[in-house]
């Protein structure tokens, strides 16, 4: 059987299903799809923590299907700007999990994740499939990544 992790960017995936679908990700027709004849080793949600109880019931869910849910606080700046993202943590848990799977499967249209991407399939040889909505997931990312999935109606909520 395959060897599986998966990295989640929730943020990520959040806006650009909602600004694309204005709906919701289903994350448990994700978990099917991806665990037909696979071993899931691995699977992180990270999320900004604003401490409301929907939020809170969301990462429940999470934790429920199988994620680990990893948590940052959400920062508003002075200037009315706000900071909350984990680039360089999903960077390193990648990194961390390279070597051991046979695939990583990454959910962001980040395209800060090329060079992530390209590290992982050049240096371990592990297969890179990213999940992403369509026209907000960056080109770079799609091109560097050996698998694309469309985020598409089979994994949408209230479709």
């Amino acid at each position: 059987m395959e060897k599986v992790a998966i990295f989640v960017d929730v943020q990520n995936i959040y806006y650009t299903v909602k600004e694309k679908y204005h709906c919701n990700f289903d994350y448990n027709a994700f978990w099917a799809e991806v665990s037909q004849d696979r071993e899931i080793v691995a699977a992180y949600a990270y999320a900004i923590h604003k401490g409301d109880e929907k939020q809170r019931q969301f990462q429940n869910i999470l934790r429920g299907i199988g994620f680990e849910v990893k948590l940052k606080p959400f920062i508003q700046r002075s200037d009315g700007s706000a900071k909350g993202d984990w680039d360089v943590g999903i960077t390193i848990d990648v990194l961390e999990h390279a070597a051991d799977v046979d695939r990583i499967i990454l959910l962001s249209g980040d395209g800060d994740f090329d060079l992530l991407v390209d590290k992982v399939q050049t240096k371990y040889n592990t297969t890179v499939e990213v999940y992403g909505v369509p026209g907000l997931t960056a080109t770079s990312l799609i091109n560097t990544a050996q698998y694309y999935r469309e985020i598409e109606k089979t994994l949408l909520l209230g479709r």
